[in-house]
């Protein structure tokens, strides 16, 4: 099993995905490392701002108000595309933020909004995760941490 893999896709606006884990293998758990987004279309021609959020919960966070005292949230990203209008020259500084010390061992949810109003546009998104070698008490533990965010 590689060390660490990436999960990818694309997903319209205002949508969720299930980053899915079942099935993974006894002993090991993850962390997330990296999340990036970027425009599915429209590149170079449009002002975008994307928002996307990863939770460890039963139901996605709003990437647009993402609540950081939520024990379930692990990561937002944030790429914002400034207008292309003339003298501007449309520069993008992406800002994640990731908690890379959550343990991972159940499905994620990600979501993603462009906020630029009434875009429909689809936003293609990118996760990075790390295996993570855990002891029985270990997996258990992040088992209940991963239940106890989910079941709230």
């Amino acid at each position: 099993m590689p060390k660490d893999f990436i999960i990818k896709g694309k997903t319209v606006t205002g949508g969720e995905e299930v980053l899915s884990f079942g099935g993974r293998t006894k002993g090991y758990g993850f962390k997330i490392t990296r999340f990036e987004l970027w425009p599915a279309s429209a590149i170079g021609t449009t002002g975008q701002e994307l928002v996307g959020s990863v939770t460890a919960d039963n139901t996605s966070m709003d990437p647009i108000n993402p609540d950081f005292d939520s024990p379930g949230l692990i990561a937002v990203a944030y790429f914002p595309l400034t207008s292309l209008s003339v003298g501007n020259s449309g520069v993008n500084n992406m800002i994640t933020v990731i908690d890379d010390s959550f343990v991972i061992t159940q499905d994620l949810i990600l979501a993603v909004a462009d906020t630029v109003s009434g875009s429909t546009l689809s936003i293609n998104w990118l996760c990075r995760f790390e295996k993570v070698n855990l002891t029985s008490s270990a997996e258990a533990v992040a088992n209940f941490n991963q239940f106890t965010i989910y079941d709230d």
